[in-house]
């Protein structure tokens, strides 16, 4: 089952989403329907020597090889009871296409960003795997955080500090940047990075409802927003309120539109960049280009 042909990419900003529900055993959950090229049938995987424990093999599809991870193996869950009526689901993030082999695929819901909890810290080994908690038909849907799996597998995938070497030498700024990330992994490692980019004044937020909330406070009645920050760079997934909502309301605030909204996401691809388009976004980068995120960065507010 292709998903191009589904027709449910919905409008830009209204700070929903369509999910892709999956099982593991008898346990719920759910991938951003955004990320799904495909639904398929399980194939022979052809296995790697020496590769990572959750990674099964490879895979053709239509001449392109592709790995296949296994979700289950990677929850530390138990593996299938009836494999033949698994389902694999072809991915793209990160510029990367990756297939993830779950037990079944049921339906898809379209929820609001306003409905997904964030896990709490309590839930021993959930944090790193699991960035949502939502309630569907009286059952809880929990959405993993794929990029911190294929992170975990193969961690040249995330963002890295050495890319930075290759824009030169770099000037101390005191430029404000706020960030809306709900990644406390990639949080740290981008507040990292801009620091090694010269950018030491970074206040970062775990999702954009907190981020509006906090800019919506500032007294602009004396001061124009630009005193008080300078560039905000926005995550596109994020519980309470995704990166494209958060930026459809900076640019509706007379008081706020003025600020630059960089969308920093692994769904940048090219058939979603208009959809970053249409909500005003000044610049939208691909994770985990780091280094396009600076020069951008320079752009809009040196």
């Amino acid at each position: 089952m292709s998903m191009n042909q589904k027709g449910i990419l919905l409008e830009s900003g209204t700070n929903e989403l369509e999910v892709v529900e999956f099982t593991i055993g008898a346990n719920k959950f759910g991938i951003n329907v955004i990320k799904v090229k495909e639904i398929l049938l399980p194939v022979p995987v052809t296995r790697i020597p020496h590769s990572h424990p959750s990674v099964e093999g490879i895979m053709d599809i239509r001449g392109e090889v592709v790995p296949v991870v296994d979700v289950a193996h990677m929850l530390g869950f138990p593996p299938s009871e009836q494999p033949a009526h698994d389902k694999f689901i072809l991915s793209e993030f990160n510029q990367t296409r990756i297939v993830f082999h779950v037990h079944t695929v049921t339906q898809i819901h379209r929820i609001s960003w306003g409905d997904i909890e964030k896990p709490d810290k309590m839930y021993q080994g959930l944090e790193t795997q699991v960035n949502g908690v939502v309630k569907v038909n009286d059952e809880m849907v929990l959405l993993l955080d794929f990029e911190q799996m294929i992170a975990n597998i193969h961690p040249e995938s995330t963002i890295q500090k050495d890319q930075i070497k290759r824009l030169g030498e770099r000037q101390r700024m005191n430029k404000q940047v706020l960030i809306a990330e709900d990644s406390a992994l990639l949080r740290a490692m981008l507040e990292e990075t801009l620091h090694e980019a010269g950018y030491e004044n970074v206040t970062a937020f775990e999702n954009g409802k907190e981020a509006l909330d906090y800019l919506l406070q500032l007294d602009t009645t004396e001061k124009q927003i630009e005193e008080y920050f300078q560039l905000v760079i926005t995550d596109i997934e994020m519980p309470q309120m995704d990166g494209h909502h958060l930026t459809k309301r900076i640019k509706e605030e007379d008081s706020l539109k003025g600020l630059p909204v960089i969308i920093f996401s692994s769904l940048i691809t090219d058939d979603l960049r208009h959809k970053g388009e249409l909500v005003g976004a000044d610049a939208q980068i691909s994770k985990p280009e780091i280094a396009s995120l600076v020069e951008h960065m320079d752009r809009l507010v040196l």
